[in-house]
């Protein structure tokens, strides 16, 4: 492994959603990372269409029999995180809660992805994306004047408020260990994450240059300039032109710099500008305005279809989509020296219990003790 995190060896209990997301980020920087699951020790390392799962072997444990929990109590004794994504208290009724760890290693992070955290009066209850993001305040504010709000895939809780501050979490958590530290709880909860994200907002709230009311801000569809508009060929092109000199080159392209039109900033005015800018866009095809704006900095761009972005120019070029018999998001970020790189698809689960345990150091005896004893269930 070659990657920034090479060296760090996590194990992840499997779960959906973030915390395998956050496990496939470490893994594809370099971290070995053992997701235990339950599965088939003897499955095949077939290819699975789950790319959350890339870059790890996937171990079959059976966590409720003996032999399995003591499995993983002894690789959290060589291991730098443990990662699990399931209700408060359910590790610590499998033995395998922090206290119970951390007998066996005082160095080991405990990462816990939830979605509203550890504590507190919904911290047992259910729920997804759209639920966090609507106890945080980001959900409220996302959609047009007069419509309901949106949700934005499971792209703000579930990953950007959740997985990315879990990741965060553990390797600031990882950093204090190698400076003298013991190990310690990563709460990350959904919720926490983000209300972090709402940050901006907040900001802008308490400046007095946001209002509480959907599609009439600068960031949410208010504004001409930053909006989404349908194209001649039902597509639809984005607008971000929100500094001056961006504005200005719009209206240049858009062949309106010589009108007589109302300041960027005039709030009162945004209605009927979007209606100019939406009869002109209607004009042409989208990728008769990705041709006009192509050289241009007045921040338009196509919107694309997810397939149509693995195949976009720019795209292709940064190599931003892989296709390591799939295709998938490539790892990010990038680093000058130490390449990360998906080092395998995602397999069936189970199938790399062997070769997975043998490099965290399992005998292939203990391996043959561990099967008769029931701990790959």
């Amino acid at each position: 492994m070659s990657g920034p995190l090479a060296g760090l060896k996590v194990l992840e209990l499997a779960g959906i959603g973030a915390s395998p997301y956050a496990c496939m980020l470490l893994a594809d920087l370099g971290a070995d990372v053992l997701r235990l699951e339950r599965g088939d020790p003897d499955a095949k390392a077939t290819t699975t269409w789950d790319v959350l799962n890339r870059s790890r072997h996937s171990v079959a444990l059976d966590l409720k029999s003996d032999a399995g929990r003591e499995l993983v109590l002894e690789l959290c004794e060589q291991a730098d995180v443990f990662v699990e994504g399931f209700r408060p208290g359910v590790t610590e009724r499998l033995g395998l809660g922090p206290d119970d760890v951390w007998q066996r290693n005082k160095r080991l992070v405990y990462g816990r992805m939830t979605g509203y955290g550890q504590e507190g009066p919904l911290a047992t209850r259910a729920g997804h994306d759209i639920n966090y993001e609507a106890i945080s305040g980001a959900l409220w504010p996302v959609g047009r004047a007069g419509e309901r709000p949106v949700p934005a895939l499971n792209l703000v809780g579930d990953f950007g408020g959740g997985a990315l501050f879990l990741v965060f979490g553990v390797l600031a958590a990882v950093f204090a260990v190698q400076r003298g530290g013991e190990g310690q709880v990563v709460d990350a909860a959904m919720v926490d994450g983000t209300a972090s994200m709402t940050a901006m907002t907040h900001a802008l709230m308490n400046a007095g240059f946001w209002v509480e009311e959907r599609g009439v801000n600068i960031l949410d569809t208010g504004a001409h300039f930053y909006e989404v508009y349908e194209t001649k060929d039902e597509r639809f092109v984005a607008v971000g032109a929100i500094e001056s000199k961006f504005y200005n080159e719009l209206l240049l392209l858009l062949g309106l710099d010589g009108d007589d039109l109302p300041a960027q900033m005039d709030r009162t005015q945004w209605p009927a500008m979007k209606e100019r800018f939406a009869t002109l866009f209607r004009s042409k095809t989208r990728d008769e305005w990705t041709e006009i704006f192509a050289d241009g900095d007045a921040c338009v761009t196509p919107v694309l279809s997810p397939s149509e972005a693995a195949r976009h120019p720019y795209n292709t070029a940064r190599h931003v989509f892989t296709n390591e018999e799939a295709i998938q998001p490539s790892p990010a970020p990038r680093f000058s020296k130490t390449k990360a790189h998906v080092s395998s698809p995602p397999r069936v689960a189970g199938s790399g219990t062997r070769e997975g345990l043998m490099k965290w150091g399992v005998s292939d005896k203990r391996l043959k003790m561990l099967r008769a004893a029931g701990a790959f269930g």
